[in-house]
């Protein structure tokens, strides 16, 4: 009986697949590059003005010295300054800056002049800020346009709060109107109380002075608790958004950094554009 001859079939491995699959994974991750420089190029290109000055101006020996994030917020501060040439620039300060010499105090990166400053008066129901005084004369004699602000504790009576800012701060003429700085959010109370007690303050405070105040808070805080109920006040927001470049519509005033070199000034400043020019800023001062 024969045999029968079984011929194994002798399978064939394609190489092709896995070629494929190298040059997919090659490809991949020279578009992910690609896409990467380009982003950076892009990103180089939108804020070149702002690195042009920056690198123009900072010798290598300050360079080195400041951190990656002060490097930064530097060039978008100048990209935001030139956005809004034509708009009145300005400062606040209080205790934190420690003795500001006041007669150095004109321009920020050598180039915008500084028109007007916010100094912290009182903080709370029982504490005035401890430089007021002297940042208070030392604005007037640099013949800025000053304006005063309280810092509001939520869990400290309105009222007394109002009473200490209206002892401590004399507006005079060509000031600012005060303003209320709000930040915090209140531990022991409802923020329905908490609204009552703002308004109570400002009432207060627009009896005595004759002049609607100003409310400084942050966008978000702004947004979440304030836009509504307090549209009849114009409002100072706080944004250090690297991609915000420009002040919304509704601001009246923009703190768009924190971290801002004034000369005259030891340590970071924070800056803020007025929603119009110089004029304009005279315009809504005290008369």
């Amino acid at each position: 009986m024969r045999k029968k001859v079984v011929r194994k079939r002798t399978s064939v491995v394609r190489k092709h697949s896995r070629k494929k699959s190298i040059f997919s994974g090659k490809l991949l991750r020279y578009s992910i590059v690609t896409l990467l420089i380009a982003l950076l190029i892009g990103a180089g290109f939108h804020y070149r003005n702002g690195l042009a000055y920056y690198f123009s101006f900072k010798s290598n020996r300050v360079i080195k010295a400041e951190s990656e994030a002060k490097r930064i917020s530097d060039v978008r501060n100048f990209q935001v300054l030139e956005k809004h040439e034509g708009k009145s620039i300005g400062i606040d300060v209080s205790e934190y800056q420690g003795k500001i010499s006041w007669s150095y105090v004109d321009t920020i990166e050598k180039k915008y002049p500084l028109h007007y400053v916010f100094i912290r008066a009182t903080v709370g129901r029982d504490r005035p800020d401890r430089q007021f005084e002297r940042n208070w004369l030392g604005a007037k004699e640099n013949k800025m346009i000053r304006g005063a602000y309280h810092y509001y504790r939520p869990n400290e009576n309105s009222l007394e709060q109002a009473e200490l800012f209206i002892t401590t701060v004399k507006l005079e003429k060509g000031d600012l109107p005060p303003v209320l700085d709000i930040e915090k959010l209140p531990k022991n109370q409802s923020i329905a109380n908490l609204k009552l007690g703002l308004k109570r303050w400002l009432k207060a405070v627009e009896s005595h002075y004759g002049v609607k105040p100003i409310i400084y808070t942050g966008e978000r805080y702004y947004d979440d608790f304030l836009k509504e109920e307090f549209s009849d006040y114009l409002f100072w927001i706080a944004n250090y958004n690297f991609y915000r470049e420009e002040i919304d519509s509704d601001w009246l005033f923009w703190q768009f950094t924190e971290k801002a070199s004034i000369p005259g000034i030891k340590g970071n400043v924070d800056v803020n554009i007025y929603n119009g020019d110089l004029q304009q800023l005279q315009f809504i001062t005290v008369d």
